[in-house]
């Protein structure tokens, strides 16, 4: 009578089915048609109207969107256009109408067919490894740094960028900045431009960022900053923010001044005739209106407020969330406090990361076969190589499924760790079919308790020599590590234990 499917193999099966919805999503990405948008122009109507990065366009004026073939058919047959054309968008949640004659300010791509992220190492791109000159930054002031570039980065409307904070063995801090389809010359440009910040009515400034006009920001503070409301329209839910920022009194008494000239405003009698314009380095970030009661009035402390959007509350949230933290950064610092330098910049073609995913698979494919051929040869079982090259094919989609779930970017690295994790996982299941072929007066539960104790001694060796590569090279190696730990843990508490329970099912 067969025997019936143990515990641990149910738990290896339903792990491995989450892990596919992890990376396929429910239903799966693969089957969805239409558009995503990569980016939309902030100050274009189709920004104004609702249009968003992330949303999926599935139609355009009644007609299905499959593809990007189809998008460019669709707005090639309305612009250009000498008067103002009608063009409905839909997307999955919501219906957007233009009124333009200008094609939309936005970009698309395909839909990505999983939810896998790829690092810079396969997507190709720039990297720059930054440090500040002739000064050693604490982590915090890294940290500050990180804000402050990617909020400039935002301003220069470039989406497709990772900054993190980075650490080497010896201590000392860094920033990584990578952008995907950059040049090293654009990157470098980029961070070498030390940026202003500017508040400006009409064309007067009343402020600029850092110490010498900003006091203080509030900042994590509910009684000063916060999400004051959220209201849906036209299928958009948008959500309010408000904080605190206190202003030098040199500061204050011009704004004073600059405010006393102007009039209220006609439309909305609330606020003043000129709103308060936020630049960075010349580009405008956001447009605040003033409020009647501070006309001519020396206060320090000025209420700002602004908005996110999203297609759920949840997504306007959290929108409006980053948006006053770009906005406070912004308003603590302006420019970016040190002159910076950079210690390593790389470039990477993404031809040379599709080809090496291609080799990867093919030498991953060939690796297994050829041990599972090797494991027939010397065992005599066949189910034992399917075994094998099951139990090895799931640690993968284990290791990919984790990888989604925590938006980890799969570099050249991580593939490194996902191969040394299958070579692991080879390497404990032979011991595991040796053990329960030794011909020892032991059973058969008595033979695979010695092989997992031989695993487990393995396993934390392995462990304790990979934590120092999460900061070895400054961060760099970090997807090997943390793939790898992934893997070989999946691997003990998972997989192995299933791996001995089918050795169980075939020897008895």
């Amino acid at each position: 009578m067969p025997r019936k499917i143990t515990l641990r193999i149910w738990i290896l099966i339903i792990l491995v089915v989450l892990s596919l919805i992890s990376v396929f999503g429910l239903p799966p990405s693969f089957l969805e048609k239409g558009v995503l948008i990569t980016s939309v122009e902030s100050n274009s109507s189709a920004f104004e109207q609702g249009l968003r990065q992330g949303q999926i366009i599935t139609f355009i004026d009644g007609k299905p969107i499959e593809g990007i073939a189809d998008f460019s058919d669709a707005i090639n047959a309305k612009f250009p256009s000498n008067s103002n054309v009608k063009i409905i968008f839909q997307t999955k949640n919501s219906e957007v109408i233009l009124f333009t004659n200008e094609t939309p300010q936005i970009t698309i791509s395909e839909i990505p067919k999983t939810k896998i992220k790829t690092g810079l190492d396969l997507a190709g791109g720039a990297r720059a490894l930054v440090q500040a000159q002739d000064k050693e930054l604490s982590l915090e002031e890294v940290n500050d740094l990180v804000d402050i570039t990617s909020n400039r980065f935002n301003v220069y409307g470039i989406s497709d960028i990772r900054v993190n904070p980075v650490s080497d063995l010896s201590g000392n801090h860094f920033m990584l900045i990578e952008i995907a389809g950059a040049t090293p010359k654009d990157l470098k440009q980029l961070i070498e431009q030390q940026g202003k910040f500017e508040a400006k009515i009409g064309n007067e400034t009343v402020f600029i960022g850092g110490e010498r006009d900003i006091a203080s920001v509030c900042r994590n503070d509910a009684t000063c900053a916060g999400i004051t409301s959220c209201e849906s329209s036209g299928g958009i839910t948008y959500c309010r923010f408000s904080f605190s920022i206190y202003l030098s009194e040199t500061a204050a008494e011009k704004h004073a001044k600059v405010t006393e000239k102007l009039e209220i405003n006609s439309s909305n009698p609330e606020y003043l005739s000129k709103p308060l314009d936020l630049y960075v380095d010349d580009n405008l970030v956001d447009t605040l209106l003033i409020s009647k009661d501070l006309q001519g009035r020396v206060t320090t402390q000025i209420s700002i407020s602004g908005s996110g959007s999203g297609e759920t509350e949840a997504d306007a949230y959290a929108d409006a969330e980053k948006s006053m933290h770009n906005l406070q950064t912004i308003l603590i610092t302006g420019s970016l406090p040190y002159k910076l330098e950079i210690a390593k910049l790389d470039t990477i073609s993404p031809l040379l990361g599709k080809d090496f995913i291609r080799a990867i698979l093919i030498a991953a494919i060939a690796t297994l076969i050829i041990v599972s051929i090797v494991v027939f040869a010397r065992y005599k079982k066949f189910k034992a190589s399917i075994a094998l090259i099951i139990t090895s094919i799931s640690e993968i989609v284990i290791i990919l499924g984790i990888a989604s779930m925590i938006d980890w970017n799969l570099d050249l690295p991580s593939i490194a760790g996902i191969l040394a994790t299958i070579g692991t996982g080879i390497d404990q299941q032979i011991i595991i079919l040796d053990e329960s072929k030794q011909k020892i007066v032991l059973t058969l539960k008595q033979k695979l308790k010695r092989a997992f104790s031989i695993i487990l001694g393995a396993y934390f060796t392995s462990v304790v020599s990979l934590i120092p590569l999460l900061w070895a090279g400054a961060g760099l190696l970090k997807g090997f590590a943390i793939t790898t730990i992934i893997g070989i843990t999946a691997g003990v508490l998972i997989t192995r234990p299933a791996f001995a329970d089918m050795v169980k099912m075939m020897e008895e």
